[in-house]
């Protein structure tokens, strides 16, 4: 086989190579919303950043985007964005992490997630943003809102993802009365419960500020059996329904059974992260 031959055949093949990469970035593109919008995921109590990354991973993995940065919150609320944003990045995600990843004064929560939103607006310029919360995460989404209503500088928020949350309470013993779930807690139709602890009636101030048919909210909780992710019961989970539904542009809820159902689990499962995605950044 003369030298000249192999040369063709190597330019072939390096021009098919390059064609069908294009080609697998084309497909992606199609199948995904091609935004500059970010999405924010907030990790649990006791937790960090790390519990984001698979969720971010499998994004990433599926061709939704190749940028991933941190927003790094101090335990004074301070944020430090680690990573950049190059111009146009697509759907990048910012894995938010709490120094301080106990609090249990909710509204803390609401100031830490304004303060990563205004860090990511001051340097991006961003005119929306979707947020994922798992666990005690939900808490900055939801105070976030309840703090940040009338304020029309932000960013609009898009785009909202529940997992695994305790919106009507814990029903762990030692935990303030303010987040205590009510002993015989129940829902109605509307998915309001018949006790409310302090918070909970806070929280409902949603019901009037919730910017209307502006944001999409996505509940996803676990049952292993019991009506309950073995740490959340499930009843807690879905009284989000009652606080977001008169305002929110749609909402729906996806219950997920096996192992991978469990509290701690929501986050690491591929089928939520298939959800997930499609949620997100489905066309």
């Amino acid at each position: 086989m003369s030298r000249k031959f192999m040369t063709v055949l190597i330019s072939l093949g390096l021009a098919l190579t390059v064609g069908l990469a294009g080609c697998a970035q084309h497909v992606k593109a199609n199948k995904y919303v091609q935004s500059t919008t970010p999405t924010l995921f907030f990790h649990g109590g006791g937790s960090s950043y790390h519990a984001e990354e698979h969720m971010a991973d499998a994004a990433k993995q599926a061709g939704v985007t190749n940028t991933i940065i941190r927003a790094m919150v101090s335990k004074t609320g301070h944020v430090k964005l680690v990573g950049k944003l190059k111009t146009g990045a697509i759907n990048p995600i910012v894995e938010v992490n709490y120094a301080n990843n106990r609090e249990l004064n909710y509204r803390k929560h609401g100031q830490w997630a304004t303060n990563v939103v205004v860090a990511l607006q001051k340097q991006y310029h961003f005119k929306s943003i979707n947020m994922v919360g798992h666990s005690l995460g939900n808490i900055s989404l939801i105070y976030y809102s309840l703090a940040n209503a009338g304020n029309h500088k932000l960013p609009k928020l898009r785009k909202q993802v529940d997992i695994a949350g305790h919106f009507a309470g814990l029903d762990f013993k030692g935990m303030p009365a303010s987040v205590t779930q009510p002993a015989g807690l129940k829902l109605n139709a509307a998915g309001k419960p018949n006790q409310m602890n302090a918070t909970y009636r806070e929280m409902t101030k949603l019901r009037q500020v919730l910017p209307k048919n502006q944001v999409k909210v996505l509940n996803i909780y676990g049952n292993i059996g019991g009506h309950t992710d073995g740490t959340v019961p499930n009843v807690a989970s879905l009284s989000l329904k009652y606080l977001v539904t008169p305002r929110a542009k749609s909402y729906q809820e996806k219950e997920f059974t096996g192992k991978l159902a469990r509290h701690s689990k929501l986050h690491e499962n591929p089928q939520v992260d298939r959800t997930l995605i499609k949620f997100l950044w489905g066309k």
